[in-house]
């Protein structure tokens, strides 16, 4: 006896029809397997929407345009930037800026409005900001900039998880000293400052930041209410050298030794990710690759950048070193080394 509707074959007559009904439902028809793949596919399309309109599959609404930019600044300088002793009488997350500082952030600024007000008429900025004094002022310096147009602005978020590294409460300068001449030889990402944080802990609350920034940019919080959206919206985040490296780590998925390799920015310094032909994210859109090489940068990082300026969303490059055989180092001679790079 066939279930209605079944191409599959019937199990003998003789079995107990319970027992059939247990075979039937874990047989699987070759319209199973082409459904499992529709599925997967039908997925894809909806994760990646942009890829699936220009496939002609997909008929919704327009998709929501990403911001134009994600734009990445680093504090002006700070009173603990001129004098460490600073942090041994005052709470890091209330060290201000110094009068030098608060000029770093008003030049960004300026710089940052002669950069979106190209687009058109339709710009906005919407700024996520770390909670400590000196990101603050920082963007109250910024600000500046646009008090002529403060329209613009379509909004602010402030974010604990954009604080900088955590270096143990009050700090005692002399042993601050021995614990960072310790982090050189231990290496800068995992070592954990005493009753404070290492990078790698940084990069664990910036994942959760990221994936934060990934939904607001997929349901359009960036984009104000009742307006036409706008492909010209902008994002800043103000924050601290570390936490900025960690952010470009994680999003573009460098290796714990690249991150290692980077440079932080100045104060008041700014990095620029914008989308490039394919919708993802680029440095070289913006920056040259002898600044990206300044950052820090390698050769096969700037590569990468590169691939990002074409890529669509939800492709991978498996040429990077991080994706694939060119993780492995053809040079160590062992078997498997050797046979991944088709020597045996």
């Amino acid at each position: 006896m066939a279930l209605t509707g079944s191409k599959c074959p019937a199990p003998a007559l003789s079995v107990p029809r319970r027992r059939a009904r247990r075979l039937l439902l874990r047989t699987r028809c070759c319209e199973d397997s082409i459904g499992a793949q529709l599925r997967r596919s039908q997925q894809k399309l909806q994760l990646f929407p942009e890829r699936a309109a220009a496939a002609g599959r997909y008929h919704p609404d327009p998709p929501i345009p990403r911001p134009r930019r994600i734009i990445l600044v680093r504090h002006g300088e700070s009173e603990g930037n001129v004098d460490e002793a600073a942090y041994t009488r005052v709470p890091d997350p209330r060290i201000g800026l110094t009068a030098k500082g608060w000029c770093d952030a008003e030049d960004c600024g300026r710089r940052l409005h002669r950069l979106v007000e190209r687009d058109g008429d339709d710009w906005k900025v919407y700024f996520y900001v770390s909670p400590y004094r000196r990101t603050l002022e920082t963007l109250r310096g910024v600000g500046h900039a646009f008090d002529d147009d403060p329209h613009r602005i379509a909004g602010v978020r402030e974010e604990p998880r954009l604080r900088e590294q955590d270096f143990g409460n009050f700090q005692d300068r002399e042993k601050m000293r021995v614990e960072k001449e310790t982090r050189l030889r231990y290496g800068r990402f995992f070592y954990r400052f005493p009753n404070g944080e290492s990078a790698a802990d940084v990069y664990d609350r910036i994942t959760g930041f990221r994936e934060t920034l990934r939904a607001d940019i997929d349901i359009g919080r960036f984009q104000p209410p009742g307006e036409e959206h706008s492909p010209n919206m902008n994002v800043v985040i103000v924050s601290h050298g570390l936490t900025l490296r960690v952010f470009l780590m994680r999003w573009y998925k460098w290796t714990v030794r690249q991150f290692e390799g980077l440079n932080n920015l100045g104060n008041g310094g700014s990095l620029v990710m914008q989308t490039g032909e394919g919708g993802r994210y680029s440095l070289l859109v913006h920056h040259s690759a002898d600044e990206l090489r300044e950052f820090g940068l390698t050769d096969e990082m700037i590569q990468d950048q590169m691939w990002q300026k074409t890529a669509q969303p939800g492709d991978l490059n498996y040429t990077f070193m991080t994706n694939g055989q060119a993780f492995f180092d053809p040079h160590t001679g062992s078997k498997f080394n050797k046979k991944i790079n088709g020597v045996i």
